[in-house]
This record gives structure tokens, C-alpha cells and sequence, in this order.
């Protein structure tokens, strides 16, 4: 009977995979799991409401979403695109590895960007765009190759400097389950033993995107 708990990570894969409501779905797999477990209703959802409160936090971007669309619509795409255009020694390259940077310093310090929302798509991807385009006109394959690789350069970013932050929910999950396995971590620890992993995302990514403003040249 103990395998009949597993039943919420079933209704994920099936939800998934039929392409049904992502919110729905999580939400019958949390409330099939917990009757599976012998939980009554109103524990479970007393459950399922102190999460959403303690997590709630995390909705908080979605106030941006506003922001952003009205500061894009009043040009600031158009501005980006105009000041980058005159600057002749930039490229698709130097723009990605300086985010990349920015991007890697404001994690180490617990300083979330939501970068895809609020700087790639307003910001970084037309200014990539522009510097590669001063000289040659891009053709629509390379415009799809400058987006993919702007949106990458902030998942790179986020992804391998995440746990440089002591406070960061990640390093405190890691340090706090190896504590209940009896195999004390301080978060010290694990932000220490992630910087060599940054340095060398970074150092790959800014050869990566050299080899890149090459392609481009070419």
C-alpha cells in the first residue's frame, strides 16, 4: 500500500503528457497524495493553504507584467535599439557576456532579476539585435539565434549562481535535507563550493558567445 502514495507523481506524468491545466493538475496530484496518505480533507487543504502562504513571494513578478508592457510600449525597445546602433564596437557577444556578468554579481547577493520578463525581451534581445545589425542585415535565422541565445544567457546565469546566496531557498533545501540524512551542511558550505561552478559556466559561456559574434561576422 505504501506504493499508492506515489500515485500524485502518476497523475503529473499523465497530466503532462496529455497536455492538461498545469495548476489542475498539480493540484489533484497534491490532493490525491495526501488522501493516499491517510490525510483527511481539511488537513490537506490546511496544508495546501499554509504552502501558498509561505510561498506567496513568489507570485510577486507577476506585478511587473504591467510595468513592463507599459515602459515597451512608451519606446523603450526603440530607445535601446537607437543608443546600441551607435555604438560600433558592441556586439550580440559583449551584450550577452556583460548580462551574464550583471546577472551571475545580483544572484551572489540574493537579488532576483526575473531577467526573461523584465531585461531579455525588452532589453537585451533588441540590443543584441541592433549591435549584430549596424553592420549586415540579419537574416531570420540569425534574429531566432540572437532570442534563443539571449533567453539562454539568463537561464545560464540564474541556474549556475542560484546557490552563491547563503539565504537562497535552494541552498537552504540542500543544507536542510542533508541535515535529516545525518549529513550536516552549512549553507556556508555549499555557497563556497558553488563559485568554482559559476566561474566556469561563466568562462564557457564567454567563449561560446565569442564564437558566436564570429559566426555572425562571417
Amino acid at each position: 500500500m505504501e506504493y499508492l502514495k506515489l500515485i500524485g507523481v502518476v497523475i503529473i506524468i499523465l497530466g503532462f503528457a496529455f497536455h492538461l491545466d498545469t495548476l489542475a493538475v498539480v493540484i489533484a496530484a497534491a490532493l490525491a497524495t495526501g488522501l493516499a496518505s491517510g490525510m483527511s480533507i481539511t488537513h490537506l487543504l490546511s496544508l495546501i493553504g499554509q504552502g501558498f502562504m509561505d510561498n506567496r513571494m513568489v507570485s510577486l513578478f507577476l506585478i511587473t507584467l504591467p510595468m513592463i508592457g507599459v515602459v515597451e510600449r512608451h519606446g523603450l525597445k526603440q530607445a535601446a535599439v537607437s543608443g546600441i546602433s551607435r555604438l560600433k564596437n558592441l556586439s550580440p557577444g559583449k551584450i550577452l557576456n556583460l548580462y551574464l556578468a550583471i546577472r551571475e554579481i545580483t544572484c551572489a547577493f540574493g537579488i532576483s532579476l526575473s531577467g526573461q520578463v523584465q531585461f531579455i525581451r525588452p532589453l537585451i534581445n533588441p540590443m543584441a539585435q541592433a549591435s549584430a545589425s549596424v553592420k549586415n542585415t540579419l537574416s531570420p535565422k540569425e534574429v531566432d539565434l540572437i532570442k534563443g541565445r539571449s533567453a539562454a544567457i539568463d537561464n545560464i546565469g540564474n541556474f549556475y549562481s542560484q546557490n552563491l546566496f547563503i539565504a537562497s531557498s535552494g541552498v537552504l533545501l540542500m543544507s536542510s535535507t542533508m541535515k535529516s540524512l545525518g549529513h550536516p551542511v552549512a549553507p556556508t558550505e555549499i555557497a563556497l563550493y558553488s563559485i568554482p561552478v559559476a566561474i566556469i559556466a561563466f568562462a564557457l559561456t564567454f567563449y561560446y558567445n565569442t564564437r558566436f559574434d564570429k559566426q555572425l561576422q562571417k
